[in-house]
């Protein structure tokens, strides 16, 4: 596998520029000097495969930019990107479906980076069937919260929506080259109920680990607790990027319409 010419050197210059280093913060940073640092952004030196391994540890990247930058190099990838259907090793695909049932009868929710849902346990499907009239398969959490019959179900949206549009501001500043990432970001400030000052990021205020989301069902105004589970030092893309989200009742309004719901 060969790389195309100064693409690696692209790649490098592209990631030092987005982290506002020098050659010389890179080298330090790296343990190398800061002369190797510069004949590989000019050319003049090919990487390693240990080198990109260790250049992309050092710019903190994510497993998948990780493997572009490899790749970039002529080499192949070092981490398995496969498909969530069947892709997780079997304990972790085990332990998955432990906290699937462990949930209930409150919603769990696995989402990729893009928002879009690859899974749920029982309760979620009941939540999104009875509460949102559709079923989970091939549904983007973000547009769905942006969907006009949904969001008139959302209590207190603005609130709700300015705060994870603020998150995902953040996250494609974390991956400026996700195109997925800002293509769904774009998509979602062109809507016209997104105000205008909602289109620049507000980095003033810190993201919350959790989130209150409430919203109406039947006479009810179901409240939930959500937070967010990532796998720690992962090793293939697919374990890096999924999120599991999981909802807990945040009174007992919500704890026995939830329970109600999974005897129906």
């Amino acid at each position: 596998m060969r790389s195309e010419a100064g693409l690696f050197s692209a790649v490098l210059r592209h990631w030092r520029s987005r982290h506002g280093w020098s050659q010389l913060d890179l080298a330090l940073a790296a343990n190398v000097s800061a002369r190797h640092i510069s004949f590989l952004e000019t050319g003049r030196a090919q990487p390693s495969r240990e080198m990109v391994l260790r250049l992309g540890e050092t710019f903190d990247l994510s497993l998948r930019d990780r493997n572009a930058m490899l790749r970039a190099a002529g080499f192949e990838h070092a981490f398995d990107e496969p498909a969530f259907d069947g892709g997780l090793p079997p304990p972790l695909a085990h332990a998955l479906e432990r906290m699937c049932a462990q949930q209930e009868p409150y919603p769990l929710i696995v989402l990729n980076r893009h928002y879009d849902v690859l899974h749920t346990n029982q309760s979620a499907a009941r939540m999104f069937l009875h509460v949102m009239k559709q079923l989970p398969t091939s549904v983007n959490m973000m547009r769905l919260l942006f969907d006009p019959a949904v969001r008139d179900l959302v209590v207190d949206w603005e609130r709700v929506a300015r705060e994870l549009l603020s998150r995902l501001h953040r996250e494609l500043l974390n991956r400026p080259n996700d195109a997925g990432l800002a293509t769904l970001l774009q998509s979602l400030l062109a809507l016209p109920e997104v105000p205008k000052e909602w289109r620049q990021p507000d980095l003033s205020t810190s993201s919350e680990p959790t989130l209150i989301f409430r919203v109406r069902y039947q006479d009810l105004e179901l409240a939930f607790l959500t937070t967010v589970t990532i796998f720690n030092a992962p090793q293939n893309v697919l374990l890096d990027e999924i999120v599991i989200e999981s909802y807990f009742p945040f009174d007992d309004p919500t704890k026995e319409a939830c329970i109600r719901l999974a005897r129906a």
